[in-house]
């Protein structure tokens, strides 16, 4: 069969393409500033405008004053769909939110969850999220296509599916992605709740221009996150990073004698431990975090939890060597720049490496963000990818 490369029509799709990822890019924009971006003639930009908004992924949007007296009219695309949903989850609460290929800001909302398993299903909690998200950004939940499920655990990639987690009772423990697309007729991708994490960090925060960091979770439990040059690293199994039931060095134990795992040392139980031992009453982890912030204790119990997080970190270290290592999660939040301050000092004093060590620079729900930037790759791709079908 003969190539349609370098064919007229295939050089039109070329060209929609680019210009459809300027609007995406950009926002509306006139044709002489679509000339200038992506170098194409006046009578062409013209073209290929008119080719998209007659296939509905670009609308005329309003006019500006032109130089030459004139009106000029404002292109822009059209993000209305296809569409995604975000989803961060943990035992708790759901949080979602619409996404578009333009990647603009939609609302988040927030469902409280049951602890009872029998009272959980996964199909029934991701299609009321898609419907509660898909109500509160006034769009069209038919036109959702994809969503990113961020959860604590990950899914095996294997033949089976299998769902690593301790926070979705009810939920299927084999098959979650394929229960879902049958069942919900779209593509589903259920992410590590740090992966996601780290993938915000690398759009918007601390990793925005850094070749490799890892990134260190520090929550009710504690996980771990490998970016090498905008790659996550995940593993054969999905599993990479899963540190937490690590067991420890014996330099570790002696820091806390009840303490057998990473997460013994640094997570919620010892973060509930340090507050009691300096007299702070807390019923859970939030409370002990609270606690500690607000206690005259505080730099001592965060330099205290500096050396706990330095010593989990040295097993990072030695298998990336990574030049950057960014604290995030709830505990990293409450100790902020100052434990950063602590881990980089003694990681300095237990070892050979030094990387540089900072708290997260991602403001608000990491995972959802990181999410989001997921799928708004996905749902751009999606749109793009039919500007080709629709123009030739």
């Amino acid at each position: 069969m003969r190539s349609a490369h370098g064919t007229p029509s295939w050089l039109g799709a070329v060209n929609d393409r680019v210009g459809l990822s300027a609007l995406l890019d950009h926002g509306p924009l006139t044709r002489n500033r679509i000339c200038e971006l992506v170098g194409v003639s006046k009578p062409t930009a013209s073209m290929m405008m008119n080719r998209l908004i007659a296939a509905g992924v670009v609308e005329e949007r309003g006019q500006v004053s032109g130089g030459s007296g004139r009106n000029a009219t404002l292109y822009a695309a059209r993000t209305d769909r296809p569409l995604g949903v975000a989803i961060a989850i943990d035992a708790y609460e759901l949080r979602a939110s619409v996404v578009d290929a333009g990647g603009g800001e939609r609302p988040v909302v927030r469902t409280a969850l049951p602890g009872d398993a029998a009272a959980r299903s996964a199909v029934g909690e991701v299609a009321a999220a898609i419907r509660d998200a898909s109500a509160a950004a006034g769009t069209d939940p038919d036109q959702v296509h994809t969503i990113c499920i961020g959860t604590a655990g990950y899914v095996d990639p294997g033949g089976e599916g299998a769902l690593f987690s301790e926070t979705l009772p009810g939920w299927p423990t084999t098959g979650l992605r394929a229960t879902l697309e049958a069942e919900l007729g779209v593509v589903a991708f259920i992410e590590n709740d740090v992966n996601l994490a780290a993938l915000a960090e690398r759009e918007t925060g601390a990793g925005v221009d850094r070749d490799v960091f890892a990134l260190l979770w520090l929550g009710n439990g504690v996980g771990a996150s490998f970016d090498v040059a905008g790659d996550l690293h995940r593993g054969t199994f999905g599993g990479a990073g899963e540190i937490g039931f690590l067991p420890l060095s014996a330099a570790a134990r002696t820091l806390d004698s009840a303490a057998h795992t990473s997460q013994d040392l640094v997570g919620a139980v010892a973060v509930k431990r340090l507050a009691a031992a300096r007299g702070l009453r807390a019923d859970d982890y939030q409370g002990a975090l609270d606690a500690i912030d607000a206690s005259t204790d505080r730099d001592l119990i965060v330099d205290e939890l500096g050396e706990r997080i330095a010593h989990i970190s040295l097993a990072l270290l030695a298998t990336l060597d990574p030049g950057l290592l960014v604290l995030a999660g709830p505990t990293a939040a409450v100790g902020g720049p100052r434990l950063a301050e602590a881990v980089e000092r003694d990681i300095r004093r237990l070892s050979r490496w030094y990387p540089d060590v900072v708290a997260t620079h991602v403001e608000g729900d990491a995972v959802l963000a990181g999410a989001r930037a997921f799928l708004t790759a996905k749902v751009r791709d999606e749109l793009l990818g039919t500007v080709a079908q629709l123009t030739m």
